[in-house]
């Protein structure tokens, strides 16, 4: 009893710092969904009128749809090329820890550094890219094209960590399995379809989430390289919140964003399980 008093006191600090920057807020932020308030003036309550109002707004269909068009673009692009990345570099070719770093470097390089380094080598008048490829086109101000270049980007920034995953995954595949099938007679192709896709599925399923959630929840990228245009071509659910609350200073449509986006989450969170335990 007296060592579970002792580990209380020690987790009691995280315990209110959770409580105070966490669990308060979440509350308080859902409350205020249902009021209009500007910062200035009396806090309002106006009931599901700000979920209505946003539901009812052509932007916000916009909005939802290069959210996803984000989001699952860059989960299937974050998972497939460093599943392909981690199996080479499990191969044992030479050189693969030297790889490893390299391609961790940009996960660990801030989200902001990345994005004012990338709006340069995408800059129109004296990017790199328009260099090399000798054309003019205005990446990043352009309604077709602004898109893709953030989620090249995004993909590039987050490959490094989810390869690091994969080798995780690929370690904990015991090697008696390959010995078995090679006695079978099966070719490296047999063994990756058959043997480590369905062994690594766990793990799969970990990275899709987790870069799922990551996607769904960019700002930094777009607040630094786009801020949301051309004519709101990448503006996104979490942009907008920044925008309904910090520019239209609109608390309430900002926090009824906000728990839309939650709710988007909370089901991606709840199909992964699902599939998990099929």
């Amino acid at each position: 009893m007296k060592n579970e008093k002792v580990g209380f006191l020690f987790i009691l600090p995280a315990l209110i710092g959770t409580l105070i920057f966490i669990v308060i807020p979440i509350f308080c932020s859902f409350a205020l969904s249902f009021t209009e308030w500007d910062l200035l003036n009396e806090i309002k309550f106006v009931g599901l009128s700000n979920y209505k109002a946003i539901f009812s707004q052509t932007e916000f269909v916009q909005i939802l749809t290069n959210t996803f068009v984000y989001a699952i673009t860059t989960t299937i692009f974050a998972v497939a090329i460093p599943l392909i990345i981690a199996a080479v570099i499990n191969s044992k070719i030479k050189g693969g820890e030297l790889f490893k770093t390299i391609y961790f470097l940009p996960f660990i390089t801030p989200a902001v550094v990345i994005a004012i380094v990338w709006s340069w080598i995408f800059d129109p008048n004296i990017g790199l890219v328009n260099s090399v490829i000798k054309t003019h086109y205005t990446w990043l101000f352009d309604t077709t094209l602004a898109m893709p270049v953030l989620i090249f980007v995004s993909v590039w920034k987050l490959i490094g960590y989810n390869v690091i995953l994969y080798l995780t995954g690929f370690s904990s595949i015991d090697k008696s399995v390959y010995e078995a099938a090679e006695i079978d007679g099966a070719d490296e192709k047999n063994k990756f379809f058959k043997i480590t896709l369905p062994l690594l599925k766990p793990t799969t399923y970990f990275v899709l989430l987790v870069t799922a959630i990551s996607s769904f929840q960019v700002f930094d990228l777009i607040y630094v390289m786009t801020s949301g245009g051309p004519q709101d071509s990448t503006n996104v659910l979490v942009y907008a919140v920044y925008k309904y609350a910090f520019e239209y200073f609109d608390i309430g449509k900002s926090c009824a964003l906000a728990y839309i986006l939650f709710f988007i989450i909370l089901i991606l969170a709840i199909l992964q399980k699902r599939f998990e335990k099929q």
